[in-house]
């Protein structure tokens, strides 16, 4: 049978691990002890459900946003859209070239005015091809009415979000008129380029904004509609979303001079780069509670050495040197910061992978929802558990224990049996 350190049994004994008939007051210091294992594992679990719920909040928005949203565009700004939607196979044929790239299909993007009777409403008009959209985008999966394949050039059909229908009060069959920015100049004033457009589709991406702000039409409608003021080109789908600059920077090398090349993290750097501030800074802020109760664990180890004076003497008596005694401590200290935050990391990473239950439990015993699709950009708290930022908070708890049983330690290991004998 191996014999464990005396150290380690005295350690674990003062932090209530093992049975002993103690006194009221070392009961007392038990619960103290057990209070701050109980907040370091609070803490730690905050931390990494509020984690968890930030970043799959991230990851949900990012994909909703390219599930319509391309990966690479490549447009020249100087060409007119009817010409670039002729040449766009070219464009298609010298992307493909890259392994990176998967898919490619032409579209036109522009901003208009759709207007039903008396309801007038702004939206992002992209002209595509039906055929090939579904290489780039999962709009096709996304259809709620109708069918993409109604995007037939000279049709002047459109589909148009749900949210955007809603709002419009249309529904299939109805008629919009589409405005375009550019006109012409009479005797009158200025005359907006108008069309009437005729919803042949409805679709729903799950982005609030997408769904209330974007229309799409045939690319070849929309270079006729937009043919001075919107651009043209391709649209690119690669492997791997998150190396989108370094494909765009490799396929810029091989392509004519005059063509602008914009990834996805382009368009929405300030709004990923707000949130991962917004995460930064959460983690600061709710490692304080760690920080708390591990001063909480310093309070109940000072209590601990000043109730267990009597016991350090006789130890020290018997031949302990001040090694050991500070030893008994941390011992204690460290078994408390590990065991909580062993406790913490698994509450917290069985809150974050059940968030989907927990959170509709609350909401139908609350009868309220918590994210309104009309404020936020989506409608059900998503959660991912990243185990690199698991790992970054456990090693914060720990560090954080470890430190605030340094200094009860050393006062431990500093008393004098002489004087704690004579005043007892």
């Amino acid at each position: 049978m191996v014999k464990l350190p005396y150290e380690l049994w005295i350690g674990s004994r003062y932090a209530g691990l093992t049975r002993s008939k103690g006194r009221g007051k070392d009961r007392f210091v038990s619960f103290v002890a057990g209070s701050s294992m109980a907040g370091i594992a609070l803490g730690v679990a905050a931390l990494i459900v509020v984690l968890s719920v930030m970043t799959g909040f991230q990851v949900q928005v990012r994909d909703r946003m390219l599930s319509v949203l391309p990966h690479i565009q490549v447009y020249n700004p100087g060409v007119p859209a009817t010409e670039a939607v002729d040449n766009w196979e070219e464009l298609k044929t010298e992307a493909l070239k890259n392994p990176e790239v998967t898919g490619a299909s032409a579209f036109v993007a522009a901003s208009g005015m759709l207007a039903r009777q008396d309801n007038m409403k702004g939206v992002e008009i992209r002209g595509i091809l039906p055929e090939t959209e579904g290489d780039v985008s999962d709009l096709p999966k996304q259809m709620v009415q109708g069918e993409l394949s109604s995007l037939m050039p000279g049709s002047f059909n459109m589909v148009l979000g749900s949210r955007a229908a809603a709002q419009l009060g249309v529904g299939l069959g109805d008629t919009l008129l589409v405005m375009s920015p550019q006109g012409s100049l009479n005797p009158s004033g200025f005359s907006p380029r108008m069309r009437q457009f005729t919803v042949s589709g409805i679709f729903a991406s799950g982005h609030a904004e997408y769904d209330a702000n974007l229309a799409f039409i045939s690319v070849r409608d929309a270079a006729v509609l937009f043919r001075d003021s919107g651009i043209a080109g391709a649209r690119l789908k690669i492997k791997d979303m998150i190396k989108a600059p370094e494909v765009a920077n490799s396929l810029m090398t091989s392509l004519p001079p005059g063509y602008i090349l914009r990834d996805w993290t382009y368009d929405n750097r300030t709004w990923f780069a707000a949130v991962k501030t917004e995460k930064r800074m959460m983690f600061l802020i709710l490692a304080l509670i760690v920080a708390v109760a591990a001063f909480n664990l310093l309070s109940s180890l000072v209590m601990s050495v000043k109730d267990k004076q009597s016991d350090i003497a006789i130890l020290r008596t018997l031949g302990a040197s001040p090694r050991s005694i500070a030893g008994i401590f941390l011992v204690q200290g460290s078994l408390i910061g590990i065991l909580g935050t062993a406790i913490g990391v698994g509450l917290g990473c069985l809150i974050a992978y059940n968030i989907d239950v927990i959170v509709p439990f609350i909401e139908n015993l609350l009868g309220t929802h918590f994210l309104d699709p009309g404020v936020y950009i989506i409608n059900q708290l998503p959660s991912q558990v990243e185990l690199d930022e698991v790992a970054t908070v456990g090693i914060t708890s720990l560090v954080l224990s470890l430190l605030a049983t340094l200094y009860p330690s050393w006062r431990a290991s500093r008393l004098q049996p002489a004087e704690v004998l004579r005043h007892d």
